[in-house]
């Protein structure tokens, strides 16, 4: 279908749907083409119409046009629905915590990037409802009184042993703590972002205000570090919210002067990430004793060249061999099944940890569960689809049926 490009080039596409044909500037299909947030081509046979089709990457961009014209607004719906989707993240992020619809709020919200920017500032607000939480920080300084103990080794190298001033370090018990850094810089980036609602982003101004005291992070700067613990427990939901604003989800860059503005999840990656650690809590709560593994390191070779990192790896109780293995893929499917790749793969897999069943995990489409019998080797692939389009409780069983399944995996 070819429709004309509005007054402000916005472009709305949903995930791994059918190629869109759109009315656009070659300029402005360029940078799309040359942004990676969404396959671009010119149509061969009509000039001034692209073809654009979206991945797995959803949410909201804005990309400059060398030339001075106004920027390409970019939309990508998730499939799965606004709510389902921070189900999948929250869960992903913090499982022992009980994530489930209405805990975060999404609100009205059906777009990702308000639904995003609401849930935070709504946490955050929760979070700071009895004050910003205060911690010890460590701080090291000149200073014209003693306080705390002397840096004596500083005090020689720097005044030649001569005060004051005083080189000193201590603890200081301040507002100024890493939680709270966390929580400024996320609010911070959403004000940056096009598309937040503007009741939102004024909410989002009262929170900052709120964290003014606080010191900023410089943009590139790392995020500092924080353990969760019975005293910070009120900021837990907003602090991983706001790394996951924060942790490379964001697309803002400039790749050879394009610059990018937006924030974008990766549904692979978030698809993965649930796959994986929902298997893992529930192996924890069977009482087997199995042990999994996410990310496990192995080799394909016996001289260990060739190195291989499934998604996770299942160990027996006893002696740490490993029983089980998954892949968690989330992509569009062929139009006679799941891509090929994905068993050679598998099998690769199994044959190294010395397994005969392996387990591929699919988000839910046209091929329901199916089983494959490699000629000659004895081992059976597996491909399960996961419905994420379900009540939560609905689906966390259906991974906990997989779970006992993997536990029962024979080997070779």
């Amino acid at each position: 279908m070819t429709s004309a490009v509005d007054a402000v080039r916005s472009v709305e596409l949903v995930e791994h749907a059918p190629t869109t044909r759109l009315a656009l500037p070659d300029a402005a299909g360029r940078a799309l083409a040359a942004s990676g947030v969404v396959d671009a081509a010119p149509d061969p046979y009509t000039p001034g119409i692209w073809a654009l089709r979206a991945g797995s990457k959803v949410g909201a961009v804005a990309v400059t046009v060398p030339g001075g014209g106004p920027p390409v607004t970019v939309r990508v719906t998730p499939k799965v629905p606004v709510a389902r989707l921070f189900f999948l993240l929250g869960y992903s992020l913090d499982p022992k915590r009980s994530w489930r619809d209405g805990e975060v709020e999404v609100a009205e919200h059906r777009d990702l990037l308000p639904a995003l920017a609401y849930a935070v500032e709504r946490q955050v607000d929760q979070a700071l409802r009895q004050g910003l939480l205060q911690g010890y920080r460590a701080t090291e300084e000149s200073a014209l009184v003693v306080r705390g103990r002397i840096r004596e080794a500083e005090q020689i190298r720097r005044r030649f042993g001569a005060m004051p001033p005083v080189e000193v370090a201590y603890d200081e018990f301040t507002t100024d703590i890493a939680e709270n850094r966390i929580l400024r810089a996320g609010v911070e980036r959403l004000l940056r972002l096009p598309g937040v609602p503007r009741d939102v982003r004024r909410r989002l101004l009262h929170q900052r205000a709120r964290l003014a005291d606080v010191t900023a992070i410089v943009r590139g700067q790392p995020l500092p570090d924080w353990l969760p613990t019975r005293l910070n427990a009120r900021y837990q939901h907003a602090l991983h919210l706001a790394r996951a604003v924060l942790d490379g989800v964001s697309a803002e860059h400039t790749p050879g002067g394009l610059r990018i503005d937006g924030f974008l999840f990766d549904m692979n990656k978030l698809f993965e990430d649930f796959v994986t650690v929902a298997l893992r809590e529930a192996f924890r709560t069977t009482g087997s004793g199995h042990t999994a593994r996410l990310q496990d390191t192995h080799h394909l070779d016996e001289a260990a060249a060739i190195r291989m990192k499934p998604d996770l790896v299942l160990y027996e109780p006893a002696g740490g061999i490993p029983c089980a293995v998954v892949d968690a893929k989330y992509k569009a499917e062929k139009r006679g099944g799941y891509p090929d790749a994905d068993l050679y793969q598998m099998l690769a897999y199994c044959t190294a940890l010395r397994l005969r069943e392996g387990h591929l995990v699919y988000a839910k489409g046209n091929a329901p569960h199916t089983a494959h019998e490699v000629r000659h080797a004895g081992i059976v692939i597996h491909q399960h689809a996961l419905d994420l389009d379900q009540e939560p409780t609905g689906l966390l069983t259906a991974v906990e049926m997989l779970a006992q399944r993997l536990v029962n995996t024979p080997r070779v």
